[in-house]
């Protein structure tokens, strides 16, 4: 009796993608900056932003927090998305 190997079902690590997702380089759905795209206008001043005012996301607040506890300093919990961002920026500068 020959026993195959069996082939990870749909969604388990393994498995592969439906034909509909085994799409070429050409038509696959990307994020991020390629070499052509990018350009000064794709880094927006966070003062800039159209939700700059809204409150800090939770991932924006985790980050920071380890951050700032790195660079042993204390911030407001209470920072909008521009100011955590402009924030971020500064204590990343110190670690670089």
């Amino acid at each position: 009796m020959d026993q195959q190997p069996q082939q990870p079902q749909p969604g388990q690590p393994g498995a592969k993608p439906p034909e509909s997702q085994q799409a070429g380089p050409e038509q696959q759905e990307t994020i991020g900056a390629t070499g052509d795209a990018q350009g000064s206008n794709l880094h927006k001043d966070p003062e800039e932003w159209v939700s700059g005012d809204d409150p800090m996301t939770e991932a924006q607040k985790s980050y920071l927090d380890t951050l700032a506890k790195e660079a042993g300093e204390e911030l407001p919990a209470n920072l909008t998305k521009a100011q955590a961002s402009e924030h971020i920026d500064r204590l990343q500068g110190k670690h670089s």
